[in-house]
Protein backbone atom coordinates (compact mmCIF):
# COMPACT_ATOMS: atom_id res chain seq x y z
CA UNK A 1 0.00 0.00 0.00
CA UNK A 2 3.00 2.64 0.97
CA UNK A 3 4.54 1.71 -2.64
CA UNK A 4 1.32 2.41 -4.38
CA UNK A 5 0.97 5.60 -2.63
CA UNK A 6 4.86 6.82 -3.69
CA UNK A 7 4.11 5.92 -7.25
CA UNK A 8 1.31 7.82 -7.61
CA UNK A 9 2.71 10.37 -6.04
CA UNK A 10 5.95 10.70 -8.47
CA UNK A 11 3.50 10.40 -11.56
CA UNK A 12 1.88 13.76 -10.07
CA UNK A 13 4.97 15.76 -9.37
CA UNK A 14 5.87 14.63 -12.83
CA UNK A 15 2.67 16.15 -14.36
CA UNK A 16 3.26 19.43 -12.51
CA UNK A 17 6.78 20.10 -13.79
CA UNK A 18 5.94 19.14 -17.43
CA UNK A 19 3.08 22.04 -17.08
CA UNK A 20 5.40 24.29 -15.39
CA UNK A 21 7.93 23.73 -18.44
CA UNK A 22 4.93 24.14 -21.05
CA UNK A 23 4.13 27.26 -19.53
CA UNK A 24 7.64 28.87 -19.19
CA UNK A 25 8.02 28.40 -23.12
CA UNK A 26 5.03 30.35 -24.09
CA UNK A 27 5.40 34.38 -25.21
CA UNK A 28 4.35 37.11 -22.32
CA UNK A 29 1.44 38.80 -23.39
CA UNK A 30 0.62 36.14 -26.03
CA UNK A 31 -2.22 33.39 -25.64
CA UNK A 32 -2.15 29.90 -26.68
CA UNK A 33 -4.11 29.03 -29.63
CA UNK A 34 -7.66 27.62 -29.32
CA UNK A 35 -8.55 24.99 -31.02
CA UNK A 36 -11.82 26.26 -32.24
CA UNK A 37 -9.67 28.88 -33.87
CA UNK A 38 -10.63 30.21 -37.75
CA UNK A 39 -8.43 30.34 -40.89
CA UNK A 40 -5.44 31.83 -40.08
CA UNK A 41 -4.80 35.63 -41.42
CA UNK A 42 -3.23 36.18 -44.65
CA UNK A 43 0.44 36.98 -44.67
CA UNK A 44 1.63 40.88 -46.48
CA UNK A 45 2.36 41.14 -50.06
CA UNK A 46 6.01 41.44 -50.66
CA UNK A 47 6.60 45.07 -52.71
CA UNK A 48 9.32 44.86 -55.40
CA UNK A 49 10.52 48.37 -56.46
CA UNK A 50 10.78 48.66 -60.41
CA UNK A 51 14.07 50.88 -60.48
CA UNK A 52 12.99 54.16 -63.00
CA UNK A 53 14.01 53.84 -66.63
CA UNK A 54 17.30 54.86 -67.93
CA UNK A 55 17.54 56.88 -70.66
CA UNK A 56 18.27 55.59 -73.49
CA UNK A 57 21.91 56.19 -75.09
CA UNK A 58 22.40 57.27 -78.52
CA UNK A 59 25.43 55.66 -80.26
CA UNK A 60 28.09 58.56 -81.06
CA UNK A 61 29.24 59.35 -84.88
CA UNK A 62 32.07 57.58 -86.34
CA UNK A 63 34.36 60.09 -87.18
CA UNK A 64 37.21 58.16 -88.91
CA UNK A 65 38.28 58.78 -92.40
CA UNK A 66 35.82 57.07 -94.94
CA UNK A 67 33.61 55.89 -93.39
CA UNK A 68 29.80 55.85 -94.80
CA UNK A 69 26.91 54.94 -93.40
CA UNK A 70 24.62 51.83 -94.98
CA UNK A 71 22.23 54.38 -96.43
CA UNK A 72 24.53 56.76 -98.15
CA UNK A 73 27.00 53.40 -99.68
CA UNK A 74 23.63 51.81 -101.11
CA UNK A 75 22.81 55.30 -102.59
CA UNK A 76 26.13 55.71 -104.44
CA UNK A 77 25.96 52.14 -105.94
CA UNK A 78 22.46 52.65 -107.29
CA UNK A 79 24.17 55.47 -108.87
CA UNK A 80 26.80 53.17 -110.48
CA UNK A 81 23.70 51.19 -111.63
CA UNK A 82 22.69 54.18 -113.56
CA UNK A 83 25.66 54.00 -115.36
CA UNK A 84 25.63 50.77 -116.20
CA UNK A 85 22.75 51.02 -117.86
CA UNK A 86 23.15 53.82 -119.63
CA UNK A 87 26.64 52.34 -121.17
CA UNK A 88 24.39 49.20 -122.18
CA UNK A 89 21.55 51.38 -123.70
CA UNK A 90 24.69 53.00 -125.63
CA UNK A 91 25.94 49.76 -126.88
CA UNK A 92 22.74 48.93 -128.32
CA UNK A 93 23.73 51.84 -130.62
CA UNK A 94 26.74 50.45 -132.39
CA UNK A 95 26.89 48.85 -135.87
CA UNK A 96 30.22 47.77 -136.46
CA UNK A 97 29.12 46.25 -139.42
CA UNK A 98 28.83 49.33 -141.21
CA UNK A 99 32.19 50.83 -140.66
CA UNK A 100 34.56 51.30 -143.18
CA UNK A 101 37.87 49.59 -141.60
CA UNK A 102 39.23 46.55 -142.26
CA UNK A 103 38.09 43.16 -141.23
CA UNK A 104 41.30 43.12 -138.13
CA UNK A 105 40.01 46.38 -137.21
CA UNK A 106 36.47 45.29 -137.50
CA UNK A 107 37.43 41.96 -135.70
CA UNK A 108 39.33 43.70 -132.94
CA UNK A 109 36.78 46.08 -132.19
CA UNK A 110 34.25 42.68 -131.74
CA UNK A 111 36.89 41.62 -129.04
CA UNK A 112 37.08 44.53 -127.20
CA UNK A 113 33.36 44.89 -127.52
CA UNK A 114 32.49 41.18 -125.81
CA UNK A 115 35.18 41.66 -123.22
CA UNK A 116 33.36 45.31 -122.12
CA UNK A 117 29.72 43.36 -121.96
CA UNK A 118 31.35 40.51 -119.77
CA UNK A 119 33.19 43.24 -117.26
CA UNK A 120 29.85 44.87 -116.90
CA UNK A 121 27.83 41.71 -116.53
CA UNK A 122 30.34 41.09 -113.65
CA UNK A 123 30.23 44.62 -112.24
CA UNK A 124 26.64 44.02 -112.00
CA UNK A 125 26.96 41.18 -110.24
CA UNK A 126 29.56 42.22 -107.73
CA UNK A 127 27.57 45.59 -106.96
CA UNK A 128 24.15 43.91 -106.26
CA UNK A 129 25.69 41.63 -103.59
CA UNK A 130 27.55 44.50 -102.51
CA UNK A 131 24.83 46.50 -102.35
CA UNK A 132 23.40 43.23 -100.03
CA UNK A 133 25.71 43.76 -97.96
CA UNK A 134 27.48 47.17 -98.08
CA UNK A 135 29.63 46.13 -94.58
CA UNK A 136 31.67 43.22 -96.44
CA UNK A 137 35.08 44.44 -97.65
CA UNK A 138 35.06 41.39 -100.23
CA UNK A 139 32.43 42.63 -101.73
CA UNK A 140 33.46 46.03 -101.82
CA UNK A 141 37.27 44.93 -103.28
CA UNK A 142 35.56 43.28 -105.83
CA UNK A 143 32.88 45.93 -106.90
CA UNK A 144 36.03 48.53 -106.97
CA UNK A 145 38.30 46.17 -109.31
CA UNK A 146 35.35 45.23 -111.74
CA UNK A 147 34.85 49.13 -112.09
CA UNK A 148 38.38 49.23 -113.03
CA UNK A 149 38.66 46.47 -115.35
CA UNK A 150 35.46 48.47 -117.14
CA UNK A 151 37.12 51.60 -117.92
CA UNK A 152 40.02 50.91 -120.18
CA UNK A 153 37.81 48.65 -122.04
CA UNK A 154 34.98 51.51 -122.62
CA UNK A 155 37.65 54.21 -123.43
CA UNK A 156 38.48 51.92 -126.08
CA UNK A 157 35.03 51.70 -127.62
CA UNK A 158 34.48 55.31 -127.30
CA UNK A 159 37.48 56.13 -129.56
CA UNK A 160 36.77 53.60 -132.15
CA UNK A 161 33.33 54.86 -132.22
CA UNK A 162 34.20 58.35 -132.49
CA UNK A 163 36.85 57.04 -135.65
CA UNK A 164 34.64 55.33 -137.46
CA UNK A 165 30.77 55.68 -136.58
CA UNK A 166 29.42 59.06 -134.90
CA UNK A 167 31.86 61.54 -133.09
CA UNK A 168 28.66 62.66 -130.86
CA UNK A 169 28.07 58.87 -129.82
CA UNK A 170 31.32 58.64 -128.94
CA UNK A 171 31.27 61.82 -126.78
CA UNK A 172 28.51 59.87 -124.64
CA UNK A 173 30.43 56.93 -124.42
CA UNK A 174 33.37 59.24 -122.74
CA UNK A 175 30.67 60.79 -120.63
CA UNK A 176 29.33 57.41 -119.18
CA UNK A 177 33.17 56.85 -118.61
CA UNK A 178 33.89 59.58 -116.54
CA UNK A 179 30.59 59.45 -114.21
CA UNK A 180 32.08 56.01 -113.71
CA UNK A 181 35.31 56.69 -112.78
CA UNK A 182 34.02 59.68 -110.61
CA UNK A 183 31.77 56.88 -108.86
CA UNK A 184 34.67 54.77 -108.63
CA UNK A 185 36.41 57.72 -106.80
CA UNK A 186 33.96 58.42 -104.37
CA UNK A 187 33.53 54.74 -103.53
CA UNK A 188 37.79 54.44 -103.06
CA UNK A 189 37.57 55.99 -99.25
CA UNK A 190 35.06 53.58 -97.78
CA UNK A 191 36.24 50.36 -99.61
CA UNK A 192 39.91 51.54 -97.83
CA UNK A 193 37.55 52.17 -94.46
CA UNK A 194 36.63 48.76 -94.78
CA UNK A 195 40.29 47.42 -95.11
CA UNK A 196 42.27 49.45 -93.12
CA UNK A 197 40.30 48.48 -89.92
CA UNK A 198 40.97 45.02 -89.49
CA UNK A 199 44.91 45.95 -90.38
CA UNK A 200 44.69 48.25 -87.36
CA UNK A 201 42.93 45.27 -85.61
CA UNK A 202 46.10 42.91 -86.34
CA UNK A 203 48.76 44.82 -85.85
CA UNK A 204 47.67 45.75 -82.28
CA UNK A 205 47.48 42.25 -81.62
CA UNK A 206 50.69 41.42 -82.99
CA UNK A 207 51.83 44.22 -81.18
CA UNK A 208 50.49 43.24 -78.16
CA UNK A 209 51.32 39.56 -78.29
CA UNK A 210 54.96 40.35 -78.56
CA UNK A 211 54.81 42.52 -75.76
CA UNK A 212 53.50 39.60 -73.53
CA UNK A 213 56.29 37.82 -74.76
CA UNK A 214 59.29 39.83 -74.07
CA UNK A 215 57.44 40.23 -70.48
CA UNK A 216 57.10 36.90 -69.98
CA UNK A 217 60.71 36.10 -70.87
CA UNK A 218 61.51 38.95 -68.69
CA UNK A 219 59.86 37.26 -65.88
CA UNK A 220 60.79 33.88 -65.87
CA UNK A 221 64.47 34.57 -66.70
CA UNK A 222 66.76 33.48 -64.37
CA UNK A 223 64.28 31.25 -62.56
CA UNK A 224 64.82 27.68 -64.05
CA UNK A 225 67.50 25.22 -63.32
CA UNK A 226 70.50 24.11 -65.08
CA UNK A 227 70.08 21.76 -68.20
CA UNK A 228 70.38 17.98 -66.83
CA UNK A 229 72.25 15.99 -69.14
CA UNK A 230 71.08 12.97 -70.65
CA UNK A 231 72.72 9.51 -70.53
CA UNK A 232 73.61 8.27 -73.65
CA UNK A 233 72.42 5.39 -74.71
CA UNK A 234 73.54 2.16 -77.22
CA UNK A 235 71.16 1.29 -79.90
CA UNK A 236 71.46 -2.11 -81.22
CA UNK A 237 71.00 -3.30 -84.71
CA UNK A 238 69.13 -6.85 -85.46
CA UNK A 239 68.57 -6.32 -89.21
CA UNK A 240 71.58 -7.39 -91.79
CA UNK A 241 73.36 -4.91 -93.14
CA UNK A 242 76.07 -5.64 -95.83
CA UNK A 243 78.74 -3.13 -96.57
CA UNK A 244 81.41 -3.04 -99.47
CA UNK A 245 85.11 -2.52 -99.30
CA UNK A 246 87.70 -0.90 -101.62
CA UNK A 247 87.41 -3.82 -103.23
CA UNK A 248 84.06 -4.28 -103.95
CA UNK A 249 83.68 -7.16 -102.13
CA UNK A 250 80.63 -7.32 -99.38
CA UNK A 251 81.14 -7.89 -96.20
CA UNK A 252 78.97 -8.24 -92.96
CA UNK A 253 78.60 -6.02 -90.43
CA UNK A 254 80.34 -5.65 -87.53
CA UNK A 255 76.82 -6.39 -85.02
CA UNK A 256 76.12 -9.41 -87.77
CA UNK A 257 80.20 -10.63 -87.20
CA UNK A 258 79.24 -10.95 -83.70
CA UNK A 259 76.63 -12.83 -83.70
CA UNK A 260 77.95 -15.24 -86.36
CA UNK A 261 81.12 -15.52 -83.77
CA UNK A 262 78.68 -16.39 -80.48
CA UNK A 263 76.86 -18.89 -82.82
CA UNK A 264 80.10 -21.00 -84.04
CA UNK A 265 81.43 -20.58 -80.19
CA UNK A 266 78.20 -22.32 -79.06
CA UNK A 267 77.54 -25.54 -80.06
CA UNK A 268 74.26 -27.91 -79.06
CA UNK A 269 74.89 -30.45 -76.74
CA UNK A 270 74.95 -34.25 -77.50
CA UNK A 271 71.82 -35.95 -76.57
CA UNK A 272 72.80 -39.36 -74.47
CA UNK A 273 72.00 -42.29 -76.02
CA UNK A 274 69.54 -44.50 -75.20
CA UNK A 275 70.12 -48.16 -75.35
CA UNK A 276 67.13 -50.53 -76.57
CA UNK A 277 66.71 -53.54 -75.09
CA UNK A 278 65.73 -56.39 -76.63
CA UNK A 279 62.03 -57.38 -76.66
CA UNK A 280 61.31 -60.91 -74.69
Amino acid sequence: MKIKTQFATCILLSGLCFSSAFAQQQPKGQAPPSKNAGTSATAAPQVESIPAPQPVQTPKPITEPGFMEPAAVKALLHKIWITEYRVNDLLAQVHPEKWKTSDAGRKSFGQTLENLHKVLDALDAWRGKFEDRPESMYLGFQTYTAIDAALPRLDGVARSISQFENRSLGVQYSQAGNQLFDLQQALQPYIAYLLRTPDEMLFAAQSNLARCQGDLGNALRGQGGPATPLKNTFVEFHGRRHGQDKAGSQKPAQGVEKKAVVKSETKPQAKPEVKKTPSK
